[in-house]
């Protein structure tokens, strides 16, 4: 079968999920006129090179409205991916990473559908509670604070810096596993969600509720200067990395080998996904006057890339660095 495809029709849609069978199918819903659409094609083409047993599919959303429909589509770029003609995932956006890293792991992932409830339940809930105390005010919302993808999260986006309240957030639309699971963790069915030291505020409502009481002040952590909070995540561990993704998945190959090479040395140590957050991403760029990523440090002081923890492992010194004995 071609591994890449376009269908105009939903007859011609369904006919392909069929033809596909088990196997992984991607479908991309574009636009003509969105130039954000036109680069996932090309992100599309190259995985379409990659994963010979993968059928990509593009679908012009306007043009085909009853199959756009079924599937809520709202905007455009959007991703489906379908398993014996049922749909186990969805990526809203233009993420290129996270496409990528969706197709690797659901077309190694057996041959029937594999939705969110493959995963185990204590697992998910552990992830979550992680990713809800990863800063003490954290925001769940479609898009990014720079790009909102709805009106709830542009509306609560602009409150909080209204208020100079100091956040991290997580696009829910870019992780389907979170946008689900976490409805069901903290009981709450809409997005956004706000939550505070670890513990849900609520959404857009409770937070205007809160802003007519003049009790947001109060309930939200005071806000502390970029500096002070690049100090703080740098001191957070002996040893953190900041770097594209995380210890579980690396979003770009110089991250993915200095991965290798900390996880060979055995020493403990922790990661900043800095593609979660724009504002670390840019400060910390600044504060070390160091311009790319991965960035490692040891004890509060920079250490350097990949290629300054590539030379230090090639001269053994990388160990008694990364221990503070240097």
């Amino acid at each position: 079968m071609a591994s890449l495809t376009e269908a105009t029709t939903p007859q011609q849609f369904e006919e392909l999920l069929k033809k596909a069978g088990k196997s992984l199918t991607v479908v991309h819903f574009h636009a003509p006129w969105a130039p954000q659409c036109s680069q996932m094609n090309d992100v599309m083409e190259e995985l379409a090179k990659e994963h010979k047993s993968t059928m990509f599919v593009k679908l012009e959303a306007e043009a085909v409205p009853e199959v756009s429909e079924k599937y809520e589509i709202s905007s455009v770029p959007t991703f489906l991916f379908f398993k014996g003609g049922e749909k186990i995932d969805r990526l809203d956006g233009a993420h290129a990473p996270e496409l990528t890293n969706k197709v690797q792991r659901l077309a190694s992932s057996g041959g029937g559908p594999a939705g969110v409830g493959d995963v185990p339940k204590e697992e998910l809930n552990e992830r979550l509670k992680k990713l809800i105390s990863a800063a003490p005010c954290m925001l769940f919302m479609k898009g990014s604070p720079q790009e909102p993808r709805c009106g709830f999260s542009r509306q609560i986006v602009q409150i909080l810096k209204d208020h100079n309240i100091q956040y991290s957030s997580f696009d829910i639309l870019s992780d389907e596993e979170v946008r689900q699971g976490l409805k069901t963790y903290s009981n709450w069915p809409t997005y956004p969600q706000v939550y505070v030291n670890g513990e849900l505020v609520g959404g857009l409502d409770i937070v205007k509720e809160l802003v007519e009481s003049g009790e947001i002040e109060n309930t939200f952590p005071k806000t502390v200067t970029l500096e002070n909070r690049l100090k703080s995540l740098i001191n957070k561990c002996s040893v953190m990395l900041f770097m594209k993704g995380n210890k579980e998945v690396a979003k770009c190959g110089f991250s993915r080998q200095i991965l290798e090479i900390m996880n060979s040395v055995g020493v403990e140590y922790d990661t900043f996904d800095i593609l979660q957050d724009e504002e670390v991403r840019q400060g910390l760029k600044a504060y070390s006057n160091w311009p790319t990523y991965p960035q490692l440090y040891v004890k509060g002081d920079l250490i350097g890339g990949l290629d300054i923890i590539k030379e230090l492992k090639e001269n053994g010194e990388l160990e008694s660095v990364l221990r503070g004995e240097n």
